[in-house]
């Protein structure tokens, strides 16, 4: 197994070291030239937002808690349905960041704070892809968790940098086909090998098959929640929109990555419900790293294989997005933006290659700090849903938002979500967090910065006309 794996992502640095020479503008390394079709778009859509918060975190989930695990993947289900509406105005837009949004509609200040919230959250998704890659190295090699986490910062901090979106992006067709052939077949597998579906799911707990399970209806919407109001938001969808040929080829690409989540999701999770009854009595850190022990415990030897290689593909797909979009933050919405206007678009290209780097350290060592991926996952998403995601649709869809409200909103929700957490580990035990009157981050953090944005604009005057336009025409 770790022959083919590493023979596969041999390939990926092969085809991206090839079209890095492609990168002639700065263009071309942020948004891809502008010039990606719907087809392309889909996939790397995909491959992106199922990374390792799906593969380790919500199989895991399904493996102790059942289908209501699938909380956690209707927020991004509804969430991309959501988006279908506002793809073709972002597209229009024609930026390079979700900051550039809120710079044109709420000022330099909220350019900062989003910036800042962005590479918080971000990084800390990518570190926890590195982390389900030091796992799978772990189980597939005998590797130390701890060094594969370091061998997968590397190499995805060496591919990212080739060739920037341009490669990503196209070299996410591969990976999207890959890691769904890779769960259907493990899915079939199973289902097949246990004599049927009817016996499958007659060999689950009934609280795996309810509703919410054991689960609760409060835990259920704090997964559903915040992975909602992250794809609401996502950076690194609208910078892909961005990257799309046109608005039509945005929309269009939505549709099909709307189908592309729930079906790979459902068998992500699928994966880990089923396993529960063939691999029993995995403990919490265990059941997270189910699908790659499905790949070498439950799988014949070449769909094992191919699972595996689908799991490295989610890892390294959705790391490379992780790290490009905070990297196109820190030099577009910081650097160029109050330091240096006149940079140049070779300049572009290093210095953000170099940030990549900063960025794969940063979270390679903040990765450290979390007891288990999904914990790190919910804190990622809570962080960047009710820090950026409010603000940025008042922005889009609410001309009554005005200055100071984005820039409360953005605020509020930024350091709520730190301070509930903190309060909540330091009440804790063995890194259980206790949060205060029982209610997880995502609760207090989205409705005080929903309230803010509502509450602040409304307390303010409105801004005129001229002030909207570059959002509600499409010029600046």
């Amino acid at each position: 197994m770790l022959t083919a794996v590493l023979l596969y992502l041999s390939i990926l640095v092969l085809v991206g070291t090839v079209r890095s020479r492609r990168v002639k503008t700065g263009d071309d390394f942020l948004v891809a030239g502008r010039t990606l079709p719907a087809r392309v778009l889909v996939f790397t859509l995909l491959a992106t937002w199922i990374g390792s918060g799906s593969l380790f975190g919500g199989a895991g989930l399904g493996y102790r808690a059942g289908f209501p695990a699938l909380w956690q993947s209707a927020g991004a289900w509804v969430g991309i349905a959501l988006v279908f509406f506002i793809a073709p105005r972002v597209r229009r837009i024609a930026q390079y960041t979700v900051p550039d949004i809120l710079e044109l509609r709420y000022g330099p200040l909220a350019r900062v704070l989003g910036t800042v919230t962005t590479v918080l959250a971000y990084a800390t998704i990518a570190a926890y892809q590195f982390r389900g890659g030091g796992r799978l190295l772990g189980l597939i090699a005998g590797v130390d968790p701890d060094t594969g986490a370091l061998i997968t910062m590397v190499f995805c901090v060496v591919f990212t940098s080739l060739a920037g979106m341009l490669s990503i992006a196209y070299l996410d067709v591969g990976n999207g086909i890959l890691m769904t052939v890779g769960v259907i077949l493990a899915v079939v597998f199973m289902v097949g090998d246990a004599g049927g579906l009817a016996v499958s799911l007659a060999a689950l707990r009934p609280d795996q098959m309810s509703l919410f399970g054991t689960l609760g209806p409060q835990a259920s919407l704090a997964l559903f929640l915040p992975t909602m109001f992250l794809l609401l938001g996502e950076a690194n969808m609208y910078q892909k929109f961005f990257s799309a040929r046109d608005e039509r080829t945005a929309r269009r690409a939505v549709v099909f990555w709307i189908v592309g989540t729930i079906v790979v999701e459902t068998l992500i999770d699928s994966t880990g419900v089923l396993a529960s009854t063939i691999l029993p009595s995995l403990n919490a850190a265990q059941s997270e790293e189910i699908v790659i022990r499905v790949a070498t415990d439950v799988l014949p030897d070449f769909l094992g294989v191919v699972l595996v290689c689908g799991a490295a593909a989610i890892i390294v797909s959705t790391a490379n997005s992780f790290l490009l979009t905070p990297a196109t933050n820190l030099i577009r919405d910081v650097y160029q933006r109050f330091v240096n206007p006149g940079v140049t678009g070779r300049q572009v290209i290093v210095y953000t290659r170099v940030i990549v780097a900063v960025l794969g350290v940063f979270g390679y060592v903040a990765g450290k700090f979390f007891p288990t991926i999904l914990a790190m996952a919910l804190w990622a998403y809570t962080m960047y849903g009710a820090g950026i995601t409010p603000a940025l649709l008042g922005a889009l869809l609410w001309r009554r938002a005005t200055r100071l409200g984005g820039v409360a909103s953005i605020l509020v929700g930024m350091l709520t979500t730190l301070a509930w957490e903190i309060v909540g580990l330091m009440r804790g035990v063995d890194g259980t967090p206790a949060y205060p009157l029982g209610l997880e981050t995502a609760y207090p953090a989205l409705a005080l910065s929903i309230a803010t944005l509502i509450v602040v604009s409304l307390a303010t005057p409105a801004q005129s006309d001229e002030e909207v336009a570059a959002l509600y025409a499409g010029t600046r």
